[in-house]
């Protein structure tokens, strides 16, 4: 059993220890849909992830709602569901949205901001420095997804949260996937990104962080789609 079955079957089981089957086998599918296990515009194999995950067909087909309510993958009429695929085109449009997003979100982030939300920032910041240390893509992008959408929940707007969580499933594969770039020097270039979006919000730069995170998703769509 290869280190991917190893982290899904430890989901499961912690989930059956802890009696939050749902949320934790969500979490393992999420993950290993994000993680590219399957292509995209593929068909979920329902069966074949029954087996891995050892769980029956009714939970599963709960599970894969919630991700195609995330944008994750797409439910077929009587067919089951395939993972979501995205042209160029698209890819490019979202991101333009996502980043106008973030990049309002860190303006209203700095005038509404707490010293302690700040510092919970922080800690994830520093925690996932760990991980860019280790090399370890899970770790360090479950903390890089947290950072942004602390900032977005820090912005207090429900609209923009609610627009933003609606759009964020769409390209969680492809913001992965930049983290596993040939181009190392990516990941470096991103924490960089990331230590100047903590610097900004340390000093409730507005303006400032809204460039950053404007940037910031454009790198990280250069990155996952280089022809785009």
């Amino acid at each position: 059993m290869n280190a991917d079955e190893g982290r899904s079957r430890e989901a499961v089981e912690a989930a059956r220890s802890s009696g939050t089957l749902h949320g934790e086998l969500l979490a393992a599918l999420r993950d290993f849909i994000v993680e590219g296990h399957l292509e995209d515009g593929v068909r979920i194999p329902e069966r074949a992830l029954c087996e891995r995950f050892s769980i029956s067909r009714t939970p599963l087909r709960e599970a894969l709602k919630v991700l195609a309510a995330e944008g994750l993958i797409e439910l077929l009429p009587n067919r089951g569901a395939r993972v979501r695929e995205l042209s160029a085109a698209d890819l490019r449009e979202l991101f333009d949205v996502m980043g106008g997003l973030e990049s309002l979100a860190g303006r209203l982030a700095c005038e509404r901001i707490t010293d302690a939300e700040i510092a919970e920032i922080e800690r994830v910041h520093h925690e996932m420095y760990h991980f860019y240390l280790r090399r370890d893509v899970h770790g360090y992008f479950r903390c890089n997804q947290a950072i942004h959408q602390m900032i977005v929940a820090a912005a207090g707007n429900t609209l923009l949260a609610s627009t933003y969580a609606g759009l964020a499933g769409r390209i969680r594969r492809v913001r992965y996937a930049a983290n596993l770039a040939k181009d190392r020097d990516r990941l470096s270039e991103a924490m960089r990104e990331h230590e100047a979006i903590l610097d900004a919000l340390r000093r409730r730069a507005g303006s400032e962080l809204s460039d950053i995170l404007f940037l910031h998703l454009r790198n990280k769509l250069k990155a996952a789609q280089p022809a785009a």
